[in-house]
Protein backbone atom coordinates (compact mmCIF):
# COMPACT_ATOMS: atom_id res chain seq x y z
CA UNK A 1 0.00 0.00 0.00
CA UNK A 2 1.57 3.17 -0.88
CA UNK A 3 1.19 6.38 1.19
CA UNK A 4 2.34 9.94 0.53
CA UNK A 5 3.53 10.30 3.97
CA UNK A 6 7.12 8.93 4.26
CA UNK A 7 9.37 9.20 7.19
CA UNK A 8 11.88 11.00 5.17
CA UNK A 9 9.14 13.69 4.36
CA UNK A 10 8.38 14.14 8.26
CA UNK A 11 12.78 14.78 8.81
CA UNK A 12 11.89 17.38 6.52
CA UNK A 13 8.84 19.14 8.03
CA UNK A 14 10.26 18.63 11.28
CA UNK A 15 14.13 20.31 10.40
CA UNK A 16 12.11 23.04 8.90
CA UNK A 17 9.62 23.77 12.06
CA UNK A 18 12.52 23.65 14.57
CA UNK A 19 15.51 25.67 11.81
CA UNK A 20 12.50 28.14 11.23
CA UNK A 21 13.90 28.51 7.07
CA UNK A 22 13.97 25.71 4.53
CA UNK A 23 17.43 26.73 4.05
CA UNK A 24 18.20 25.96 8.14
CA UNK A 25 16.54 22.81 7.12
CA UNK A 26 18.72 22.04 4.11
CA UNK A 27 21.72 23.04 6.04
CA UNK A 28 20.53 20.25 8.81
CA UNK A 29 20.26 17.46 6.91
CA UNK A 30 22.71 18.07 4.26
CA UNK A 31 21.10 18.68 1.58
CA UNK A 32 20.42 21.38 -0.97
CA UNK A 33 17.41 23.97 -0.36
CA UNK A 34 16.05 22.99 -3.65
CA UNK A 35 15.79 19.27 -2.54
CA UNK A 36 13.88 20.45 0.58
CA UNK A 37 11.27 22.84 -1.85
CA UNK A 38 10.69 19.47 -3.89
CA UNK A 39 10.23 17.08 -0.61
CA UNK A 40 7.73 19.87 0.73
CA UNK A 41 5.83 20.70 -2.69
CA UNK A 42 5.62 17.00 -3.74
CA UNK A 43 3.48 15.59 0.13
CA UNK A 44 1.57 18.88 -0.85
CA UNK A 45 0.52 17.37 -4.00
CA UNK A 46 -0.11 14.02 -2.58
CA UNK A 47 -1.73 14.65 -0.03
CA UNK A 48 -3.76 17.83 -2.14
CA UNK A 49 -3.35 20.18 0.78
CA UNK A 50 -1.69 23.48 1.85
CA UNK A 51 1.28 22.16 4.25
CA UNK A 52 2.87 25.90 4.45
CA UNK A 53 1.27 28.98 4.09
CA UNK A 54 3.77 31.20 1.41
CA UNK A 55 1.98 34.57 1.41
CA UNK A 56 4.76 36.10 4.27
CA UNK A 57 8.21 36.37 3.66
CA UNK A 58 8.74 32.93 6.15
CA UNK A 59 6.69 30.03 5.39
CA UNK A 60 4.42 28.94 8.21
CA UNK A 61 2.67 25.90 8.93
CA UNK A 62 -1.00 25.68 8.18
CA UNK A 63 -3.35 24.16 10.27
CA UNK A 64 -3.28 20.61 8.33
CA UNK A 65 0.40 21.20 8.23
CA UNK A 66 0.55 22.05 12.05
CA UNK A 67 -1.11 18.76 12.79
CA UNK A 68 0.08 16.82 10.16
CA UNK A 69 3.43 17.30 11.73
CA UNK A 70 2.48 16.80 15.73
CA UNK A 71 1.45 13.70 14.72
CA UNK A 72 3.98 12.54 12.82
CA UNK A 73 6.83 13.73 15.36
CA UNK A 74 5.03 10.69 17.25
CA UNK A 75 5.81 8.54 13.81
CA UNK A 76 9.46 10.00 13.91
CA UNK A 77 10.13 8.59 17.80
CA UNK A 78 8.36 5.33 17.05
CA UNK A 79 10.42 5.05 13.76
CA UNK A 80 13.80 5.52 15.93
CA UNK A 81 12.48 3.57 18.81
CA UNK A 82 11.87 0.76 16.68
CA UNK A 83 15.62 1.27 14.54
CA UNK A 84 17.18 1.58 18.18
CA UNK A 85 15.20 -1.91 19.60
CA UNK A 86 16.28 -3.56 15.78
CA UNK A 87 19.90 -3.01 16.89
CA UNK A 88 19.39 -3.83 20.39
CA UNK A 89 18.09 -7.53 19.50
CA UNK A 90 20.72 -7.71 17.13
CA UNK A 91 23.39 -7.27 19.99
CA UNK A 92 21.47 -10.14 22.29
CA UNK A 93 19.08 -7.44 24.22
CA UNK A 94 15.52 -8.39 24.68
CA UNK A 95 13.11 -5.60 24.61
CA UNK A 96 11.14 -6.76 27.36
CA UNK A 97 11.48 -9.30 29.44
CA UNK A 98 8.71 -11.02 31.99
CA UNK A 99 9.71 -12.31 35.62
CA UNK A 100 7.11 -14.30 37.15
CA UNK A 101 7.27 -14.87 40.83
CA UNK A 102 5.44 -17.24 43.30
CA UNK A 103 2.92 -15.47 45.65
CA UNK A 104 4.82 -17.58 48.43
CA UNK A 105 7.11 -14.31 48.07
CA UNK A 106 6.71 -10.65 48.38
CA UNK A 107 7.67 -8.97 45.17
CA UNK A 108 9.89 -6.68 46.92
CA UNK A 109 12.54 -9.36 46.90
CA UNK A 110 12.67 -8.25 43.28
CA UNK A 111 13.43 -4.56 43.61
CA UNK A 112 17.00 -4.84 44.33
CA UNK A 113 17.69 -6.50 41.32
CA UNK A 114 15.41 -4.45 39.26
CA UNK A 115 17.22 -1.50 40.95
CA UNK A 116 20.65 -2.70 40.00
CA UNK A 117 19.42 -3.82 36.14
CA UNK A 118 18.00 -0.09 35.53
CA UNK A 119 21.38 1.61 35.94
CA UNK A 120 23.19 -0.41 33.21
CA UNK A 121 21.00 1.83 31.46
CA UNK A 122 19.75 -0.58 28.99
CA UNK A 123 16.37 0.32 27.79
CA UNK A 124 14.65 -3.37 27.89
CA UNK A 125 11.19 -3.02 29.76
CA UNK A 126 10.87 -5.28 32.57
CA UNK A 127 7.47 -6.69 33.93
CA UNK A 128 6.83 -8.77 36.84
CA UNK A 129 3.93 -11.19 37.04
CA UNK A 130 2.86 -12.98 40.43
CA UNK A 131 1.47 -16.62 39.74
CA UNK A 132 0.00 -18.55 42.21
CA UNK A 133 1.38 -22.17 43.55
CA UNK A 134 1.12 -24.49 39.59
CA UNK A 135 0.47 -21.32 38.45
CA UNK A 136 4.44 -20.22 38.29
CA UNK A 137 5.25 -23.33 36.07
CA UNK A 138 2.25 -22.67 33.73
CA UNK A 139 3.20 -19.47 32.62
CA UNK A 140 6.68 -20.07 32.28
CA UNK A 141 5.73 -23.41 30.17
CA UNK A 142 2.89 -21.31 28.35
CA UNK A 143 5.68 -18.30 27.69
CA UNK A 144 3.67 -15.96 29.59
CA UNK A 145 6.67 -14.89 31.10
CA UNK A 146 10.42 -15.59 30.42
CA UNK A 147 11.69 -17.06 34.26
CA UNK A 148 10.38 -17.71 37.29
CA UNK A 149 11.30 -16.78 40.82
CA UNK A 150 10.14 -18.94 43.57
CA UNK A 151 8.82 -22.42 41.04
CA UNK A 152 8.22 -25.09 43.37
CA UNK A 153 9.33 -29.06 41.98
CA UNK A 154 6.10 -30.34 42.97
CA UNK A 155 4.34 -28.98 39.84
CA UNK A 156 7.20 -29.10 37.37
CA UNK A 157 6.19 -30.44 34.30
CA UNK A 158 7.49 -32.18 31.87
CA UNK A 159 9.97 -30.01 29.10
CA UNK A 160 13.90 -28.74 28.92
CA UNK A 161 13.92 -26.17 31.82
CA UNK A 162 16.87 -24.74 33.78
CA UNK A 163 16.75 -24.13 37.32
CA UNK A 164 18.74 -23.04 40.20
CA UNK A 165 17.94 -23.97 43.80
CA UNK A 166 16.89 -20.63 46.06
CA UNK A 167 16.00 -22.00 49.42
CA UNK A 168 13.29 -23.96 51.47
CA UNK A 169 9.82 -22.14 52.06
CA UNK A 170 8.88 -23.06 55.78
CA UNK A 171 5.10 -22.91 56.57
CA UNK A 172 3.07 -22.39 60.04
CA UNK A 173 -0.56 -23.47 60.44
CA UNK A 174 -2.03 -20.22 61.38
CA UNK A 175 -5.40 -18.69 63.00
CA UNK A 176 -6.19 -15.37 63.73
CA UNK A 177 -5.71 -14.15 67.70
CA UNK A 178 -9.10 -14.38 68.46
CA UNK A 179 -10.14 -17.23 66.74
CA UNK A 180 -12.26 -20.40 68.18
CA UNK A 181 -8.81 -22.59 67.22
CA UNK A 182 -6.37 -19.84 68.99
CA UNK A 183 -7.38 -21.40 72.07
CA UNK A 184 -8.28 -25.16 71.26
CA UNK A 185 -5.11 -27.83 72.79
CA UNK A 186 -2.79 -28.22 70.36
CA UNK A 187 -1.99 -30.15 67.75
CA UNK A 188 -4.77 -29.32 66.42
CA UNK A 189 -6.69 -32.27 64.37
CA UNK A 190 -8.55 -32.75 61.28
CA UNK A 191 -11.97 -32.69 63.25
CA UNK A 192 -10.50 -29.64 65.04
CA UNK A 193 -9.47 -27.80 61.95
CA UNK A 194 -11.97 -29.26 59.26
CA UNK A 195 -15.50 -27.47 60.97
CA UNK A 196 -13.67 -23.62 59.95
CA UNK A 197 -13.65 -22.64 56.58
CA UNK A 198 -9.73 -22.57 54.91
CA UNK A 199 -8.72 -19.68 53.46
CA UNK A 200 -7.21 -20.70 49.75
CA UNK A 201 -4.98 -18.35 47.63
CA UNK A 202 -6.31 -19.05 43.91
CA UNK A 203 -4.33 -21.40 41.75
CA UNK A 204 -3.51 -19.34 38.74
CA UNK A 205 -2.49 -21.94 36.60
CA UNK A 206 -4.27 -21.98 33.05
CA UNK A 207 -3.50 -25.58 31.68
CA UNK A 208 -1.09 -27.71 34.71
CA UNK A 209 -3.54 -29.87 37.39
CA UNK A 210 -4.30 -26.60 40.12
CA UNK A 211 -2.68 -27.28 43.92
CA UNK A 212 -4.91 -27.46 46.51
CA UNK A 213 -2.37 -28.69 49.56
CA UNK A 214 -3.68 -28.27 53.27
CA UNK A 215 -7.77 -28.36 52.76
CA UNK A 216 -9.07 -30.95 54.12
CA UNK A 217 -12.32 -33.13 53.06
CA UNK A 218 -15.95 -31.26 53.75
CA UNK A 219 -13.67 -28.23 54.59
CA UNK A 220 -15.60 -24.72 53.27
CA UNK A 221 -13.21 -22.46 51.84
CA UNK A 222 -12.80 -18.56 51.42
CA UNK A 223 -10.99 -18.24 48.10
CA UNK A 224 -9.05 -15.44 47.49
CA UNK A 225 -6.65 -13.73 44.85
CA UNK A 226 -2.91 -14.28 46.51
CA UNK A 227 -0.90 -15.07 49.38
CA UNK A 228 -1.48 -11.23 50.68
CA UNK A 229 -5.02 -11.46 50.39
CA UNK A 230 -4.82 -15.16 52.28
CA UNK A 231 -2.65 -13.57 54.91
CA UNK A 232 -5.60 -10.80 55.76
CA UNK A 233 -8.32 -13.00 55.50
CA UNK A 234 -6.75 -15.14 57.96
CA UNK A 235 -5.83 -12.21 59.92
CA UNK A 236 -9.58 -10.96 59.97
CA UNK A 237 -10.71 -14.53 61.37
CA UNK A 238 -12.48 -15.70 57.80
CA UNK A 239 -10.71 -18.60 57.62
CA UNK A 240 -7.52 -21.01 58.70
CA UNK A 241 -4.63 -22.37 56.70
CA UNK A 242 -0.56 -22.81 56.47
CA UNK A 243 0.96 -19.72 55.34
CA UNK A 244 5.12 -19.25 54.17
CA UNK A 245 6.51 -18.35 58.08
CA UNK A 246 8.87 -15.56 56.00
CA UNK A 247 5.56 -14.06 55.16
CA UNK A 248 4.15 -13.73 58.44
CA UNK A 249 6.89 -12.45 60.86
CA UNK A 250 5.94 -9.35 61.46
CA UNK A 251 1.60 -10.80 62.77
CA UNK A 252 3.32 -13.95 64.62
CA UNK A 253 5.03 -11.34 66.79
CA UNK A 254 2.58 -8.43 66.61
CA UNK A 255 0.37 -11.79 68.09
CA UNK A 256 -2.20 -10.42 65.48
CA UNK A 257 -1.61 -14.46 64.15
CA UNK A 258 -1.28 -17.69 66.47
CA UNK A 259 1.03 -20.05 65.12
CA UNK A 260 -0.27 -23.25 66.14
CA UNK A 261 0.90 -27.08 66.20
CA UNK A 262 -0.54 -29.51 63.65
CA UNK A 263 -1.06 -33.20 64.31
CA UNK A 264 -0.07 -33.88 60.50
CA UNK A 265 2.61 -30.95 60.09
CA UNK A 266 3.50 -29.63 56.52
CA UNK A 267 7.10 -30.32 55.39
CA UNK A 268 9.04 -27.01 53.68
CA UNK A 269 9.15 -26.98 50.23
CA UNK A 270 12.32 -26.18 47.74
CA UNK A 271 12.07 -22.40 45.53
CA UNK A 272 13.80 -22.49 42.59
CA UNK A 273 14.75 -19.65 39.72
CA UNK A 274 13.55 -21.88 36.37
CA UNK A 275 13.52 -20.52 32.51
CA UNK A 276 13.92 -22.46 29.11
CA UNK A 277 17.13 -24.00 28.49
CA UNK A 278 17.47 -22.57 25.52
CA UNK A 279 16.90 -19.01 25.94
CA UNK A 280 19.59 -16.96 26.28
CA UNK A 281 18.77 -13.27 26.34
CA UNK A 282 20.82 -10.43 27.99
CA UNK A 283 18.63 -9.29 29.89
CA UNK A 284 17.07 -13.01 31.26
CA UNK A 285 20.88 -14.57 31.57
CA UNK A 286 21.87 -10.88 33.66
CA UNK A 287 18.44 -11.31 36.24
CA UNK A 288 19.42 -15.03 36.29
CA UNK A 289 23.07 -14.79 37.45
CA UNK A 290 22.04 -11.80 39.58
CA UNK A 291 19.19 -13.70 41.57
CA UNK A 292 20.97 -17.09 41.42
CA UNK A 293 23.62 -14.54 44.00
CA UNK A 294 20.85 -12.94 46.01
CA UNK A 295 21.55 -13.16 49.37
CA UNK A 296 18.86 -10.78 50.63
CA UNK A 297 16.20 -13.67 49.05
CA UNK A 298 18.01 -16.50 50.98
CA UNK A 299 18.17 -14.42 54.27
CA UNK A 300 14.69 -13.96 53.76
CA UNK A 301 13.72 -17.72 53.20
CA UNK A 302 15.26 -18.48 57.22
CA UNK A 303 13.96 -15.61 59.21
CA UNK A 304 14.24 -15.23 62.84
CA UNK A 305 12.04 -17.79 64.96
CA UNK A 306 9.04 -16.12 66.25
Amino acid sequence: MHTAITIDALKVLDAIDRKGSFAGAAGELFRVPSAISYTVQKLEEDLNVSIFDRTGHKAVLTPAGRYLLEEGRSLLEAAENLAHTTRQVAQGWETRLRIGFNSLLPADCLFSAIEEFQQLGVPVDVQIVEEVFAGAWDALQSRRVDMIVGADQLSKPAGSFATLALGDVSFVFAVAADHALANTPSPLTEADIAQFPAAVAADTSRSLPPGHAGIFRQQRTLTVSNIDQKIAAQEAGLGVGWLPRPRIQEQLKRGTLIAKEVHEPRSPISIHLARHSEDQGKALMWFWNRLSQDQSIRDWLQPERA
